[in-house]
C-alpha cells in the first residue's frame, strides 16, 4: 500500500492523497480483481453512471470540452443512466490532432508523469497524457487480462513489442510486473535473439503482433527449433493488427499454444482495454473503466447487439486526458453480456477492420480481413500476403499475392488448380474477381511491426 496524489486544488497549497492498494491474489483465485470482474450487469451500470458523472465533471476543467458539454446541455447532474451518454458529442482523432499537443488535457501539466503518441505520419501525432494514477490503473487492467488466461507470478513473460512511444511495450511490461511475473523486455525484432531468450529464460508467455508470430515460427523452422519441444511457451497475447480466426488457429497449431486476442489503443491507455478469457468467445471490455457503444458509421446511431458497427469508447476512470465518446473507427459487434467464465463485462467480437481501412473497388466495400479469412483456409498457402490496388484504362483492379507454404512450381497443373480455387473462393467472398498470384515463400516483404497488407496504386481520374 502506498500514497498516490489524486488532485491539486488551486489556491492554498493542498495536495490530496489516497491510499491505493493493488494486491496480487492467491494463485488459486480465478480473478485478479474479483470485486470488479464479477459485478452483475446492474452493478456495472450503476458504477458507470457514477464514474461518467465524475468524468463529465473532470472534463469541465478543459475549455474545449466545457464549451461542447454546455452547448449540448450536459452537466454531471443530468447523467441519470448510461443511455444519457448519447447526449454527449463525439470526440475524434481530428480533435486530438487539431488541439496538439495538450489541448484536451484536464489536469495541469505538472500532474502528468508520462505521455505516449502516435507516429504522426499523416499530420500531427495524437498525444495522450498520463498521471501516476492513470499508469497504475493501466497496469492493473493489463494484469487483470493476463491473470484471466491463467498466467501467474511463477510464469516468465516475454514482450516483443517496441518500447517508447508505442504503448504495447511499456503497457504490457508494467502489467506483467504488476502481476508479479519475471519479465523479458525483448522489444521488437531480432528473431534469433527472441528465440534464444525463450529457450534460455524459460519463457512461458509471449506478446506479439500476429504477423510477427508467423515470422518467428519461420525462423524457428530455419534454426531447427521445435517450439513444443525446445520452449516452454503456453500462452500468446496477440493484437495490434486485425486478424482472422483462421490466422489465430494457424498460430496456435504452429506453436502449440493458446493465443488470446488483445485490444488496446493509445487514446484509451494502450493494451488492457479488452482481452479474451479462457473461453476464447470474444473480448471482455472492462466496463468499470470504459463505456462501450457500437454505432452505425454513417448515421452514428446505435446498432443492435450482434450487428457490426463502429466501436465508440468513453474512458471513465482517467485523470489526465479522459475522452468522451471517442470514435475508434474499428468495426466490430457485441457478442454478449454474460460469459461462462463468470464475468459479465460486455463481450466484443475481434476487430473486423477499420471503417477508414475499407477498400472501395468498383462500388464494392471490401476489408482486408475478408481476404485473409479465405487465404488461411488453404494449407498450401503461407501467412504472408499483399493486396495491391491498381488502375488499368480507368478500371480498378485488385491483385492478391500470397506466398506458398511449400515450393511446388514444377507441378504446373497443381499450382494452377490451386490458384483457380483461391480465386473462386475470393470471388464468392468479395463479389469481385481478383488477380491471384502464388509466389515462393520469402518473396513478399515482411515487417517486425504491424504488417502492411494493402498498397493502393490507383490513379484518380478527373
Amino acid at each position: 500500500m502506498y500514497l498516490v496524489p489524486l488532485y491539486f486544488v488551486p489556491g492554498p497549497f493542498v495536495l490530496y492523497f489516497a491510499m491505493i492498494k493493488f494486491p496480487v491474489p492467491d494463485d488459486s483465485c480465478e480473478y485478479f480483481d474479483k470485486e470488479h470482474e464479477t459485478m452483475t450487469r446492474e452493478q456495472i451500470e450503476t458504477l458507470q453512471v457514477e464514474r461518467l458523472r465524475e468524468t463529465v465533471q473532470r472534463c469541465m476543467n478543459n475549455p474545449i470540452y466545457k464549451q461542447r458539454l454546455e452547448e449540448a446541455g450536459v452537466t454531471p447532474e443530468s447523467i441519470n443512466s448510461v443511455a444519457d451518454i448519447r447526449r454527449i458529442p463525439f470526440t475524434t482523432k481530428a480533435d486530438l490532432r487539431d488541439n496538439y499537443p495538450f489541448g484536451l488535457s484536464c489536469v495541469p501539466l505538472r500532474e502528468c508523469v508520462r505521455l505516449h503518441s502516435s507516429s504522426g505520419t499523416t499530420g500531427n501525432p495524437t498525444v495522450i497524457l498520463h498521471t501516476q494514477n492513470d499508469l497504475d490503473e493501466w497496469a492493473n487492467q493489463v494484469a487483470r487480462n493476463l491473470w484471466m488466461v491463467g498466467l501467474r507470478p511463477d510464469d516468465v513473460f516475454q514482450n516483443s513489442s517496441g518500447y517508447g512511444m508505442f504503448t504495447g511495450g511499456l503497457g504490457f511490461q508494467y502489467g506483467a510486473e504488476r502481476l508479479g511475473m519475471l519479465t523479458v523486455p525483448a522489444a521488437a525484432g531480432n528473431s534469433l535473439r527472441q528465440i534464444k531468450f525463450m529457450k534460455d529464460f524459460g519463457t512461458t508467455a509471449l506478446h506479439a503482433v500476429p504477423s510477427y508470430v508467423t515470422r518467428l515460427y519461420e525462423v524457428m523452422q530455419e534454426q531447427g527449433v521445435d517450439p513444443r519441444r525446445d520452449t516452454k511457451l503456453k500462452v500468446l497475447a496477440i493484437g495490434a493488427e486485425p486478424h482472422s480466426e483462421e490466422q489465430r488457429q494457424r498460430i496456435q497449431n504452429m506453436l502449440g499454444v493458446k493465443a488470446y486476442n488483445s485490444f488496446g489503443m493509445s487514446e484509451m491507455c494502450g493494451p488492457g482495454v479488452g482481452f479474451e478469457c479462457k473461453e476464447q468467445n470474444g473480448l471482455h471490455f472492462w466496463e468499470d473503466y470504459y463505456i462501450v457503444e457500437i454505432v452505425d458509421p454513417e448515421t452514428l446511431e446505435p446498432v443492435p447487439d450482434g450487428e457490426i458497427g463502429e466501436l465508440v469508447l468513453t474512458s471513465i476512470k482517467r485523470e489526465a486526458m479522459p475522452l468522451l465518446r471517442y470514435r475508434t473507427r474499428d468495426l466490430t459487434r457485441v457478442l454478449g453480456r454474460t460469459c461462462p467464465c463468470g464475468r459479465n463485462h460486455v463481450r466484443i467480437d475481434r476487430m473486423k477492420g477499420r471503417s477508414d481501412d475499407m477498400m472501395v473497388l468498383r462500388g464494392v466495400n471490401i476489408f482486408p480481413i475478408q481476404i485473409e479469412k479465405i487465404l488461411m483456409n488453404f494449407k498450401e498457402l503461407a501467412s504472408n500476403y499483399l493486396i495491391t490496388l491498381t488502375t488499368d484504362q480507368e478500371n480498378d483492379n485488385m491483385t492478391v499475392e500470397v506466398e506458398l507454404e511449400e515450393l511446388f512450381t514444377d507441378d504446373y497443373g497443381r499450382l494452377e488448380s490451386l490458384r483457380k480455387e483461391v480465386t473462386r473462393q475470393l470471388k464468392d467472398e468479395i463479389l469481385l474477381t481478383p488477380i491471384v498470384k502464388l509466389v515462393p515463400k520469402g518473396t513478399l516483404p515482411v515487417s517486425e511491426g504491424k504488417a502492411v497488407r494493402v498498397v493502393d496504386k490507383r490513379t484518380v481520374y478527373q
